[in-house]
């Protein structure tokens, strides 16, 4: 029988030979030679078959759409799972140098509403974006104006999620959870490579919940933002380096109701603490009168202050979160008492007596010295003070002439992004109007040949720069005051405390403004952009002339034109998109800034603000379609004006504005051609609506923001693209638009 099966032994072995020789998959091979492939489903099986070796198709483990951290790009989801009940989070860094998870989060309401909310420790929240209604989140109007997204809201019954696109693919822009407690949106500028802040949400800092932890408190226009409250220090001093203020403060001394030894029968007192946000969380007692309401909370230990306003005794048990103290100008605070020891204010004392002291022993040691000193400052000041030209025919002010001139900066008439403005009048009794700068980095030299160059500028429709104070780090501007304050007072103020300008003057303040900005672009040896033109940087003498104000700020401080953009919060209205999409900016950014002010000189309101019926209507889009259709013009006019204005010049300045906000800035005319435009030189054609205007013409009520991502909204997308073409080839520049009157 062997020799019988033999042969087909001897055949089988054979075949399984080139079986294990071609294909290592089946026969579980750990090597595979030069000369062979793996190719469709076989596999190389390491041995003890841990690893497996050839082509797979498998479903992710892991991808960061999935798992966002800090950072939501587009084509990612945040999304409620409505099974589980979990929304993803946006979840901030621990610190800038820790990607730790932090205490703030983004998520989407868990209750299944279409609002974004932001929570501290996910526990409280401090803001939402307000319901999306299919075009806009409803609290978010910084994003009026953004039209570089397509938003788009997914609900099924596994899951909700919004998620988002760019209009433009070569945009690259990113949202943020930040460690400051805000979502922010980012957009990169490639040419100078770096992220550019658009807009934050909270809008302050200060509305971030806890953000500077317990027994911290929160000052909106101070740096740093965080303090800790009289009797405290930082919990960790590392931490609050690093802009982590999470831990919070911590007693320097404890309380003599928490220490073991209580022999010497001193009692804790408390410090009040004037015009304070009250923190949240506070359980309200029954008291007869505020002694009563300050015994209450000194009985008991874990009472950490009180208020007492209103006939209302208000105390808070342990820590305090979300302290915020007001500035002086706000008087809407109350006042907090803080309980601390006993020693926090015997050493108040015994430090003023040290004080008084060192401070008596050093006038008699050194008066002479200071006698001295003082009279040869004087004579300085005298010197300077005189008004002698120094720099061409600007004056170099001392500190003291400023401070003298201010009454100490106590009169302040204004601030903005480059410093605060204050009231002053000189030795020869003329009144002045004195900016502190802030942030300056230049050196001495080289702010004094920007501040000579800026002073060559005049014109009647400039603010005039009469002088400058630089000394040490101190770097003041010093202009002619205008009494009649700037164009945003008289045109969005509610008082009667203000002169109403009629239609004639506000065309003359429009032309006045033109032939300012026209000076700067056109007249003088290099190009001024001016980067904030705005009603509040438009002042009015004492006959009502315009004078564009802040111009050539944005270099003599420093700042490339991205840091100008960072600091212009409250006027994003006004920037050309060209600002987000990050290319070179040039003076047409002025005319866009310029259009968009014009809408308002003849609304009488900010273009997103609602009108008086309460209507919220995006008042540029409105405007450009009424004169495109021929509708009445004079019913887009300022109500107080009772429709007293010419309907020709009120339908030119709605043109003109509709053309300097043209997407394409090859599309906006020049300063010098609206200039020409308002004096009847020329003559304008009617303008297209541009496209981020356009996505507000058919839903205008609900001022779209994005535009949904269904197949009708992208279609009409694509259709304003192709109007932008036609346009482009019916227009070959922006000078054909306008033709020379007959």
């Amino acid at each position: 029988m062997f020799n019988m099966m033999k042969p087909w032994f001897w055949f089988s072995l054979l075949s399984l030979f080139f079986c294990l020789h071609f294909h290592p998959s089946l026969a579980a091979l750990t090597t595979i030679s030069t000369n062979q492939s793996l190719s469709g489903d076989q596999t190389l099986i390491s041995k003890g078959g841990i690893f497996e070796l050839g082509f797979f198709k498998p479903d992710p483990l892991w991808q960061s759409f999935d798992h966002p951290a800090d950072t939501w790009l587009p084509g990612g989801k945040m999304k409620l799972d409505k099974k589980t009940k979990k929304p993803q989070y946006l979840t901030s860094w621990k610190n800038k140098e820790d990607p730790a998870t932090g205490l703030f989060s983004l998520e989407l309401d868990p209750k299944g509403t279409s609002a974004y909310l932001i929570l501290w420790n996910k526990s409280e929240q401090y803001w939402t974006s307000g319901p999306w209604d299919g075009h806009i989140f409803s609290l978010v109007p910084e994003m009026r104006l953004n039209y570089i997204y397509d938003f788009s809201f997914v609900s099924n019954e596994n899951e909700s999620y919004f998620t988002y696109s760019m209009y433009n693919p070569s945009t690259i822009s990113r949202f943020v959870m930040d460690i400051s407690g805000q979502i922010k949106q980012l957009s990169w500028l490639e040419n100078i490579k770096q992220w550019n802040l658009f807009w934050s949400q909270p809008r302050t800092q200060c509305e971030v919940y806890a953000f500077c932890g317990a027994f911290g408190t929160c000052t909106e226009n101070s740096k740093p933002y965080c303090n800790c409250l009289d009797g405290f220090e930082p919990k960790s001093q590392s931490d609050w380096d690093l802009e982590d203020h999470s831990g919070g403060c911590m007693r320097k001394t404890r309380l003599q109701c928490e220490s073991s030894d209580r022999s010497n029968g001193v009692k804790d007192g408390f410090r009040p603490i004037p015009n304070m946000a009250l923190p949240k969380h506070a359980q309200s007692v029954r008291s007869e009168n505020a002694e009563e309401c300050e015994s209450i909370c000194l009985n008991n230990c874990s009472c950490s202050a009180y208020s007492y306003d209103s006939d209302e005794c208000s105390v808070w048990i342990k820590d305090l979160l979300n302290l915020q103290q007001f500035s002086s100008d706000d008087s809407s605070g109350k006042t907090l008492y803080l309980k601390l020891a006993a020693s926090e204010f015997n050493a108040g004392k015994n430090s003023n007596r040290l004080i008084i002291g060192i401070v008596v022993g050093a006038v008699v040691g050194i008066g002479l010295l200071l006698a001295l000193l003082f009279v040869v400052l004087r004579r300085r000041n005298r010197t300077v003070g005189t008004g002698k030209p120094v720099e061409g025919s600007l004056v170099a002010f001392g500190y003291r002439d400023m401070q003298n001139a201010t009454k100490n900066f106590s009169e302040k008439l204004g601030g903005g992004g480059f410093g605060s403005v204050f009231k002053g009048t000189l030795a020869d009794s003329t009144v002045v109007a004195v900016k502190k700068l802030e942030s300056v980095s230049q050196g001495e030299k080289q702010f004094r040949t920007e501040v000579s160059t800026i002073g060559t500028v005049q014109h009647v429709n400039l603010v005039r720069l009469r002088g400058f104070c630089s000394e040490g780090t101190k770097r003041m501007l010093v202009y002619d005051y205008m009494p009649n304050g700037s164009l945003d007072f008289h045109l969005f103020m509610k008082k009667d405390t203000y002169e109403l300008l009629n239609w004639k003057m506000r065309y003359q303040i429009a032309l006045g403004t033109a032939r300012g900005l026209t000076y700067l672009h056109e007249k003088c040896r290099d190009c001024i952009i001016h980067c904030d033109v705005k009603p509040e940087n438009i002042l009015l003498d004492t006959d009502f002339c315009p004078k564009v104000a802040d111009f050539g700020l944005a270099k003599l401080v420093g700042r490339d034109f991205s840091r100008v953009l960072t600091t212009m919060r409250g006027t994003r209205g006004y920037l050309a998109p060209e600002w987000i999409s990050g290319v070179a900016i040039t003076a047409k950014a002025d005319v866009y800034s310029y259009g968009m002010m014009l809408f308002e000189v003849v609304s009488g309101r900010r273009n997103s603000e609602p009108s008086e019926e309460g209507q919220v209507t995006f008042f540029p889009t409105l405007a450009a379609k009424v004169v495109i259709e021929g509708g009445s013009v004079i019913t887009l006019l300022d109500p107080r004006l009772e429709g007293n204005g010419d309907v020709e010049e009120v339908a030119r300045i709605i043109k003109v504005a509709s053309w300097c906000v043209q997407d394409n800035e090859n599309e906006r005319p020049t300063m010098g051609q609206v200039v020409q435009i308002l004096e009847g030189i020329l003559e304008v054609n009617l303008p297209p609506i541009p496209r981020s205007l356009q996505m507000f013409v058919d839903n205008h009520e609900n001022m779209v923001f994005y535009t949904d991502s269904s197949s009708t909204q992208s279609s009409q997308v694509k259709s304003n693209s192709s109007t932008g073409s036609q346009v482009k080839s019916n227009i070959s520049s922006a000078s054909s638009n306008f033709s020379a009157e007959n």
